[in-house]
Parts: C-alpha cells; sequence; structure tokens
C-alpha cells in the first residue's frame, strides 16, 4: 500500500472537440492549478479511472495527463490504455478495447482517438447513458521519481471514483485508501448524437353539438399534439373566445405523458402546457350562446411553438372551426391558418 505524492504546478494542453463530444472527468484540474505526480508506481501496476456516460453514444477518445517534475522529458511507451465495463468496485469488468503502446509526451495532455500507432483504426466504443465505464492506464516502466507519471488533482480522492492495480498483492484497490490525495486526470471522451429540437405541434377542433342553439350550451373540443421528435414544453395554447359564448367554463385533460398548466379555468384560454413527443391535451370549453345569436359562430385556437424548438409543419399550429346555428348547414372547418 504506497502512497504516491509529488506536488508539481501543472499547465494543460487542450484538445479540440467537436459539438456533439462530452468530455467525462472526475478531476478539477484545469490551466496551470495544481496537481499531484503519482510517482509511486511500479511496472505493470495501473491506474484507473470510473467515467459514467452522460448519453447513449460511441467513446471515441481518451486522455492522459502526463508530467514530471521539472518537465521537458523524453517521451515514453507504456504498457496501454484499457476500455472496460463497471465491474465491481474497485475491480473493472469486461475489457472492450485496448490501445496497446501508447506515447506519451511530458507535460501534456496526450489524447487517443486510434487503436493503432499509424491512426488508421479508430477507437470507437459504444456506450449507454447512466452506465459507468474504466479508463485504465498500465505502466511499462517503473517512474523514477522525479520522472513523468500519471497526475491527480489536488482538492480530494472521490471514494469510488479511482482505483489501482498494486502490484504484489496483484489485487485492485480504491486508491483513495492507498492514500492517493486526488483524482486521477484520465479523461474520456464521448460522442453523442444531436438531437434536433424538431417537433410538430397540431390543432385541431370540435363542436358539441354541431350545430348550436341560441340559449342553449354549446362545448368546443381543443385538442393540441405533438408529434415530435422532441418535446415541446412551455407550447402556449391562445383561444379568445367569440363573443356569442358567454360564461366560459374550460377542462384540460393530458395524455401520454403530457401535462396542463392548469386543469381548469373560465374564460379564455392563455395557457402553457407541456407535450412530449406524441402527445396530447384536450382543453373541453363549455359556453352558453347568447339568445340573439345569428349565423355562423367562428373560433380560432392556436399554438405558440417554444423557443428553441422548430415546427416542421407549422401549417396547422391553428384551426379555426365554424359552427353554424341550427337549421342552417352542416359544420364545417375552414382551412388551417
Amino acid at each position: 500500500m504506497k502512497k504516491h505524492m509529488t506536488i508539481g504546478l501543472l499547465g494543460l494542453l487542450w484538445s479540440h472537440s467537436d459539438a456533439a463530444e462530452v468530455t467525462l472527468q472526475n478531476d478539477s484540474l484545469v490551466d496551470f492549478s495544481q496537481g499531484a505526480i503519482q510517482s509511486g508506481f511500479v511496472a505493470n501496476e495501473l491506474g484507473a479511472a470510473w467515467l459514467e456516460s452522460p448519453c447513449d453514444g460511441d467513446l471515441v477518445a481518451v486522455q492522459i495527463f502526463w508530467r514530471s517534475l521539472n518537465g521537458g522529458s523524453a517521451s515514453t511507451i507504456e504498457q496501454g490504455i484499457g476500455i472496460f465495463e463497471a465491474g465491481t468496485f474497485p475491480e473493472p469488468g469486461m475489457e472492450l478495447e485496448t490501445i496497446v503502446g501508447p506515447v506519451l509526451n511530458d507535460g501534456v495532455f496526450n489524447e487517443y482517438r486510434f487503436l493503432d500507432e499509424n491512426s488508421v483504426i479508430p477507437l470507437i466504443v459504444p456506450v449507454t447513458q447512466g452506465e459507468t465505464y474504466v479508463i485504465a492506464f498500465q505502466f511499462e516502466n517503473t517512474p523514477i521519481p522525479t520522472g513523468p507519471s500519471l497526475v491527480t488533482d489536488a482538492d480530494g480522492c472521490q471514494t469510488g471514483k479511482n482505483s489501482i492495480f498494486a502490484i504484489p498483492p496483484n489485487l485492485w484497490f480504491d486508491s483513495c485508501l492507498l492514500g492517493v490525495s486526488g483524482d486521477f486526470v484520465i479523461r474520456a471522451v464521448v460522442d453523442c448524437p444531436v438531437v434536433a429540437n424538431e417537433v410538430d405541434l397540431a390543432v385541431s377542433q370540435m363542436a358539441d353539438p354541431a350545430t348550436y342553439v341560441p340559449g342553449d350550451d354549446l362545448t368546443l373540443s381543443i385538442t393540441i399534439s405533438n408529434a415530435g421528435p422532441a418535446a415541446a414544453n412551455a407550447t402556449s395554447v391562445i383561444d379568445f373566445f367569440p363573443s356569442e359564448l358567454n360564461g366560459v367554463q374550460w377542462m384540460c385533460t393530458p395524455n401520454n405523458g403530457a401535462a396542463c398548466g392548469m386543469p381548469t379555468g373560465n374564460g379564455n384560454l392563455t395557457e402553457s402546457v407541456n407535450l412530449p413527443a406524441n402527445s396530447q391535451v384536450v382543453f373541453e370549453a363549455v359556453g352558453t350562446m347568447d339568445v340573439a345569436a345569428t349565423g355562423t359562430l367562428s373560433n380560432t385556437a392556436q399554438v405558440i411553438v417554444p423557443v428553441g424548438t422548430t415546427d416542421t409543419d407549422p401549417a396547422n399550429n391553428a384551426f379555426t372551426l365554424e359552427v353554424l346555428m341550427s337549421g342552417d348547414d352542416l359544420i364545417f372547418a375552414d382551412d388551417f391558418e
């Protein structure tokens, strides 16, 4: 059970990442912050970081910060870097991929995106959201006391996040229990798919009865739906009911995971609803027709697409329903607005 401690001031060189890439890390190291050089390893030992994937995607790179006390040491070729499933901490599970013979340069973040030294075979390991994966670095050589080695941050070791394969006794240990003072600066890069914030909101209406009678109640059923693929949270529903429909009271019913801002209300609709993909809300609005009402009753309901989303078919974001007085022609709906 040996302690790996030498303090050094670190300057990091960062690699470029595409917008869809997410860097997984336990450490808190940033440019020119202080860390610890872990010089107590011996040949064939391993230091590992346990990292959780934020998405269903592909692990496409690993990063190792490698540093000597004074910097400027010659490049070294070490044993390998393994990507493992999470077993039972501190011991990793099944090995998923291996980078053999990585070359490490002193004082920089070494990033590996290929399995071979000719940069032909890309590193691609499918990962699952919420699952933990282990990145384990194996030494080929025993680091000299002032030479380059793995680095940890200097603000404490998180239990369950770092492990060491120690020789002897050839077993895995929680590195915190071995006296390591921080988290290994061993990171992974996961390519998370970019999900377009596209929705397809639609409005439809029906009247009950199909034609109105002056002085009688009339129910308007207004359905707001989202065909996805993204969720449409904070969707605004607007309906300024015609003046001939008096004393309107409404009830909102959600379906398939949708949520109404208010379950009931009265007067005009200016409500906010949450609509996951393939969900809907139905507003049942009941009012009394004015006794002096004549001709066609026209009612328009519409939705406002939430900020940050794009509607793939804006033509169906409003619907005008026209209800004729009883005895006239049948109900009809005009073109979408």
